[in-house]
């Protein structure tokens, strides 16, 4: 267990604070190589399953963090309200963990898929991380994240996807126009595309989830699924649609 030291910072001038406080947003994230991980279900949980990805705790009172399983190489930090309030924008009012993001390497299109990848530009931070939950729950573990991707490790992310970002290969892909040049099968959920329901699913494929609302380039050279629907809508949220082709993938290759 760590030790009963806690190093108190009150002042948001703090250079600890102020490196924090940009962890709240993709650019802060990207320039420090680090993330924040609030909710009182996903910080001990995280604790619990991945605790070599975390390096310190942030807490107003170091009561808080009773029952926690916090190792012993976990620096603590007790800070002010005003401080915790800034890099806990969902308010959860429970312990932050600080984690340094993983190195995500550049994925090789080139080479034939290994399983279901999930090629994903996505570039709400919550769909994202709705969408990595349920890639981790139907097996597409390889994430392929487009330029437009939003930043897997984004607090929005972290928290839709409830800590499946520490079960999944996060790489980074290439700009649509370079993803047409990838090893197959590449297929892509379209409206206009063939039913999905009679689909022969390969076990090895290339599943491409397009941004909101612009979806697939039309000159990406892909085969396409659709949905099958009532007709009462026009069309799924991308995370919904998603979740339905991982499953209907799963259920055919398991």
């Amino acid at each position: 267990m760590s030790s009963g030291y806690w190093r108190v910072i009150e002042s948001s001038q703090n250079p600890h604070a102020k490196r924090w406080e940009q962890l709240v947003e993709s650019r802060g994230i990207r320039k420090h190589g680090e993330f924040l991980l609030a909710g009182r279900k996903a910080v001990p949980e995280a604790l619990a399953r991945h605790p070599q990805r975390f390096h310190a705790v942030i807490a107003i009172d170091p009561d808080q963090v009773a029952g926690l399983p916090l190792p012993a190489h976990i620096e603590k930090f007790r800070v002010s309200r005003a401080i915790f309030d800034a890099l806990d924008p969902s308010g959860t009012g429970f312990p932050l963990l600080v984690g340094k993001t993983p190195e995500m390497p550049k994925a090789d299109l080139a080479s034939p898929p290994q399983g279901l990848e999930l090629v994903c530009a996505l570039g709400d931070p919550n769909n994202l991380g709705a969408a990595l939950r349920s890639a981790a729950a139907f097996g597409a573990t390889r994430i392929v994240l487009m330029a437009e991707a939003a930043h897997p490790f984004h607090p929005k992310a972290l928290r839709a996807a409830a800590n499946a970002q520490f079960e999944l290969t996060l790489l980074r892909g290439p700009s649509w126009a370079e993803l047409g040049n990838s090893a197959g099968p590449i297929l892509a959920l379209d409206a206009e595309g063939e039913d999905m329901a009679g689909f022969s699913w390969p076990r090895d494929m290339r599943l491409v989830l397009g941004e909101e609302g612009r979806g697939i380039p039309e000159t990406l050279k892909v085969r396409r699924l659709a949905i099958p629907m009532t007709g009462a809508v026009e069309s799924l949220n991308a995370t919904v649609a998603a979740s339905l082709a991982l499953y209907s993938h799963y259920l055919a290759t398991r």
